[in-house]
């Protein structure tokens, strides 16, 4: 069983943390696009064509399942993406998680990237799946740049900023980006008291349920899911640097097995 990611840079990590905790032994193949990123600042036709690149990169390699990794390019690429690959190849978007937010009750805050936040597509994810519960919109300028070079002094300084927009009476806060699920534990520190919500998780369990397949320890005995890197279109031998500062990328590059899926690759 192969998963592949799609985002167009780190952010894809936390669902391949996610995804190897549900599933020890599923081989993961990342296709980001360092060239290219970010995303965010660019067309919607611009990035449906890089995400439709780093697409057929993972494809070519014949994934079980491929994960759009980025809500950016959820929203301008996964109509076109379907179109191309389904249903021989299953494709799971990324959706900020407004509805089991709204479900917890309370006053709702998503923290999402300058672009996302006031779009029309937050508006309509807002209307659609609020359920009539208070939704603040937070942006949050330069947090997601900051969590990709793994620049700390930025993140911290990125994520107080949100913190002091975010209004005192939110319960509950929606990660709209998947990069802020890397530092979500500063974001908590930011925030005592109220709740995170990712999607990291959902994700990887969809993914799997459109495979058919559950979330299950790995049998004694069996090997570890393999690790490759495609890095825009570019087979690499490793993430990239600031991918290994993160738990969740230096847990899948110190995987035992790791050097032979990128030989095959």
């Amino acid at each position: 069983m192969k998963i592949a990611l799609v985002d167009s840079g780190i952010g894809l990590l936390a669902a391949a943390a996610a995804v190897r905790r549900m599933r020890p032994d599923a081989d993961l193949l990342l296709s980001a696009d360092p060239d290219g990123m970010p995303w965010g600042p660019r067309t919607a036709a611009d990035v449906a064509r890089r995400a439709m690149e780093c697409a057929v990169a993972a494809a070519e390699r014949q994934p079980d399942a491929l994960i759009v990794a980025c809500n950016t390019a959820s929203v301008h690429a996964l109509p076109a993406l379907r179109a191309a690959f389904e249903p021989a190849l299953p494709v799971v978007g990324t959706v900020p998680a407004i509805k089991p937010a709204a479900a917890r009750g309370g006053s709702v805050a998503i923290w999402a990237t300058p672009a996302t936040t006031g779009s029309a597509y937050q508006r309509g994810l807002i209307a659609e799946f609020g359920n009539g519960a208070q939704v603040t919109g937070v942006p949050c300028p330069g947090l997601a740049d900051a969590v990709q070079n793994a620049d700390s002094a930025a993140v911290a300084a990125a994520v107080a900023a949100a913190a002091a927009r975010t209004p005192f009476d939110v319960h509950t806060v929606v990660l709209g980006c998947t990069h802020y699920e890397l530092v979500s534990d500063l974001i908590a520190a930011a925030l005592p008291g109220i709740t995170l919500l990712g999607s990291a998780d959902a994700v990887a369990a969809q993914a799997l349920r459109r495979i058919g397949a559950e979330p299950a320890a790995a049998p004694p005995g069996s090997r570890p899911g393999g690790l490759e890197v495609i890095l825009s279109g570019r087979p690499s031998p490793t993430l990239p640097p600031a991918a290994l500062s993160y738990p969740e990328g230096a847990a899948l590059t110190a995987i035992p097995g790791h050097n032979d899926a990128m030989a095959r690759s």
